[in-house]
């Protein structure tokens, strides 16, 4: 059936592994600062009325209604989370991603080359051994 097939395919939404529907990832790695609450509340809404994939076909009008937010309220919210990589949107569908996984720090590098501590303490301490 045209229009099952998700947005983003390979950002299927999963159920976490925490007794939740939302990821507490979103806490624990930033997701929701700096979110406007209008985005915030489109989020939620999209998360609970979606499908097992993340899928949602609530039309423009119908989230307005539900939400209390005028049309260009709607769509700067949905662009800030499109812009988060929290959804994504085609008309009319809306996907709510998995939330990509959290990417640790990178190792330092001095002078171009990753360096481990053994050998910068030890350049530190004149090569002492």
């Amino acid at each position: 059936m045209r229009g099952r097939e998700p947005i983003m395919p390979q950002r299927r939404r999963r159920i976490p592994r925490q007794f939740s529907w939302i990821d507490h990832r979103l806490v624990r790695d930033g997701h929701i600062q700096e979110r406007s609450t209008s985005a915030l509340a489109l989020y939620l809404f999209l998360v609970t009325v979606a499908d097992a994939e993340g899928l949602s076909w609530y039309s423009q009008a119908a989230l307005c209604c539900q939400l209390s937010l005028s049309s260009s309220q709607l769509q700067s919210a949905s662009k800030e989370l499109q812009q988060a990589g929290l959804i994504a949107y085609r008309e009319p569908l809306y996907q709510v991603l998995d939330l990509a996984p959290s990417v640790p720090p990178a190792a330092p590098r001095y002078g171009g080359e990753a360096r481990s501590v053994n050998d910068i303490l030890r350049n530190i301490m004149g090569g002492v051994k």
